[in-house]
């Protein structure tokens, strides 16, 4: 008989956080290389907006049928199943929301791929006829991706519920990687449904039942519905970008497009990885009745996620202009395109801590199987925050968006984080708060100085965006190293010397 102790949830977090945030990280490297590809041939023109506008009605889909948050609302259930040995529950689970949802998804896509030109001409007005037809078209090639993201997400969620993530961390990498080659064999497609199904072999039973009316389906609906229904930032601040960007003028769209890309690379290696990783855990520790250890789990987390998301974040800031250079400026993206994008990731750079705290709070609540109360708080601020967007994006123009996001999602985490203490008088936000703010005052000293050492100093194009990032980056770096462990508290050293040993 094994005898071996199990890792602690916390090691087990770790290494599952780990490997998530190496995945994320080579796929947006590859990610980027698409971008770059795309910036090169065709730049930040007409064409460019279409682009990003025709991902659109597709993330709709996907957010309707709640597939950008499966794991979300699937994944608490089936754990609690598995908690109590009842795997046949957890099979019939599995099968009844893998058919329903499959036809559900199908039968969507059909409809949307059918009425693409209207609601593509409600939502993007001021487009010119012919980026209009670009965007229909391109909608109609993106659409029935969302068929296998939204399948995919489902098997995905059950390997979580085993502590099984290779399939999650490779589903991008395959996306990415067969994008930037021509999509060959429709692996872009394929990618996020085949990488879970040959990892679930063996592990999970598959099979498809429709049912939509069964008891199962309908608690798992119960869940899912707030966010299938609720709109919250962490969604719809993209939407606004295009929705109001698009009412700025030609090129708008593409240069908040390119900016985001960028900045979502701390939120994404950061806040995604870790809260992805947290999870199932926060979920097994729930369904065991072990809330203290829960809350405790989540106070470290945070900490931890906040200390390495203010680093990322000033890190941006100061390093936006050579980070779009050495990215972007090939080929049609020009030196224009260059000054109009780096500010925009500077300011949007400024909520970067916002998105991976709110990403994190909120496995607090779907561990315990509560969607609807972080989801109506979400909403609510996505729609007090319309006026703001509307108000910035007309006085600032686009670096007014930028700023409206960043405003926006700082206060819905600080909200949520607040609902959080409420209801389960966790997490302690003293500690929380000291942490950040350390973490903030070091970060601060790194930035000005790295500034002051880059600014001016680099020549036009690539050589120059690369001495600054290599410059600037090393002094940055060596100021937050020294600054954390001399002035740091114990949870920002354990975030950065985990970092550095991993």
């Amino acid at each position: 008989m094994d005898t071996r102790t199990p890792p602690a949830p916390r090691t087990r977090l770790s290494a599952a956080a780990l490997l998530l945030a190496s995945s994320v990280l080579l796929s947006r490297v590859l990610g980027y290389a698409r971008e770059a590809l795309l910036a090169y041939r065709i730049g930040a023109g007409p064409a460019t907006d279409a682009y990003y506008a025709a991902f659109q009605i597709p993330d709709l889909l996907n957010y309707l049928l709640a597939g950008g948050a499966l794991s979300v609302a699937f994944l608490p259930l089936y754990t609690r199943h598995l908690a109590r040995g009842d795997d046949a529950a957890a099979d019939h689970l599995l099968a009844t929301v893998l058919g329903t949802l499959g036809v559900a998804a199908t039968a969507a896509t059909v409809a949307l791929w059918w009425w693409a030109a209207p609601l593509v001409a409600l939502q993007f007005p001021r487009f010119d006829a012919p980026t209009q037809a670009l965007t229909v078209h391109l909608t109609r090639i993106v659409l029935p991706g969302q068929i296998c993201f939204i399948v995919g997400g489902i098997i995905n969620a059950t390997l979580f519920a085993r502590e099984r993530f290779g399939a999650a961390a490779a589903a991008p990498l395959l996306y990415n990687a067969a994008i930037i080659v021509g999509g060959l064999f429709l692996t872009p497609r394929l990618g996020p449904l085949l990488a879970p199904w040959l990892a679930a072999r063996g592990h999970v039973r598959l099979w498809l039942r429709v049912a939509p009316g069964d008891r199962a389906f309908l608690r798992y609906l119960l869940v899912a519905a707030p966010l299938m229904l609720g709109q919250t930032l962490l969604t719809v601040d993209e939407w606004y970008g295009r929705w109001f960007g698009a009412l700025l003028g030609a090129g708008t769209v593409a240069h908040l497009g390119y900016a985001r890309r960028l900045m979502l690379v701390p939120v994404a290696v950061v806040g995604q990885a870790i809260a992805a990783a947290a999870l199932p855990t926060l979920s097994r520790l729930w369904a065991e009745q072990r809330g203290d250890e829960l809350n405790r789990l989540v106070l470290r987390t945070l900490q931890a996620g906040s200390v390495l998301a203010v680093f990322g974040s000033a890190a941006f800031i100061v390093l936006s202009r050579p980070l779009v250079v050495l990215m972007y400026q090939h080929g049609a993206f020009t030196a224009r395109d260059t000054a109009s994008v780096a500010p925009i990731l500077a300011v949007m750079s400024l909520g970067v801590p916002a998105w991976i705290v709110q990403q994190i709070i909120v496995r607090a609540f779907y561990a315990r199987g509560d969607t609807w109360r972080p989801m109506l708080l979400g909403t609510i601020v996505a729609a007090a925050a319309i006026p703001l967007y509307l108000s910035l994006g007309n006085r600032f123009g686009v670096l007014g968006l930028a700023a409206a996001g960043a405003v926006a999602m700082s206060v819905n985490a600080l909200a949520t984080l607040l609902l959080a203490r409420r209801l389960h008088g966790a997490p302690d936000l003293g500690n929380l708060l000291g942490t950040t703010a350390r973490a903030t005052a070091i970060a601060s000293v790194a930035a000005i100085l790295a500034e002051w050492l880059v600014a001016g100093r680099g020549a036009l194009g690539l050589p120059g965006a690369l001495i600054e990032l290599g410059a600037g980056g090393m002094l940055f770096l060596m100021v937050i190293l020294i600054g954390t462990f001399t002035l740091g508290d114990a949870p920002m050293r354990t975030a950065v010397r985990r970092m550095l040993r991993r």
